[in-house]
């Protein structure tokens, strides 16, 4: 009998990234392969992002990166280097909700909670273009986050409120 011998794997060495996280600055090593949503998840105690799918198609991992919606569920933690990334944490100003947050609960916009924190943040990318969107528009902005538990028109409610309380700022 002759042995095999198994080849040692390569020690993977852990890249520094700096990364600004609702105005905090990360600055770590990681893992090339940690996700985006892990790093705001374990990395910065930001909760609020959540895990899904990991296939892109439920919305629960958006976060804004440079202003625009994206999802933190299929991007490397690397690929962030030098962004500014928004979480849902972000939304709030000094203990104030954010308009968006503010008419998610004032028209029920939600039940469980699960994908309110990637339909808030592409609201915002949304109304941040466009603050009188049309059903048509919002069902356009919103169509890569899916919500299990409501019919979405309290949802659809809930953006024309925000875009409407906005212009109020």
């Amino acid at each position: 009998m002759h042995e095999t011998s198994v080849p040692e794997t390569a020690a993977v060495e852990n890249i520094a990234v700096t990364i600004r996280v609702n105005g905090k600055l990360y600055a770590r090593q990681v893992e090339p392969r940690l996700l985006l949503v892990e790093f705001l998840r374990e990395t910065c105690d930001l909760t609020g992002t959540h895990v899904g799918c990991d296939t892109t198609y439920c919305g629960a991992c958006t976060v804004l990166m440079n202003g625009q919606a994206i999802k933190s569920c299929t991007m490397f933690a690397v690929q962030a280097d030098g962004a500014e990334i928004t979480t849902v944490e972000g939304l709030e100003k000094d203990g104030k909700l954010d308009p968006i947050q503010k008419a998610f609960g004032d028209s029920y916009g939600l039940q469980c909670g699960y994908c309110t924190p990637g339909l808030m943040l592409s609201t915002h990318q949304l109304l941040a273009h466009n603050p009188e969107p049309s059903e048509k528009e919002i069902r356009k902005a919103i169509a890569g986050n899916t919500c299990r538990c409501t019919g979405y028109m309290n949802i659809f409610k809930a953006i024309q409120l925000a875009g409407q309380n906005m212009k109020g700022i």
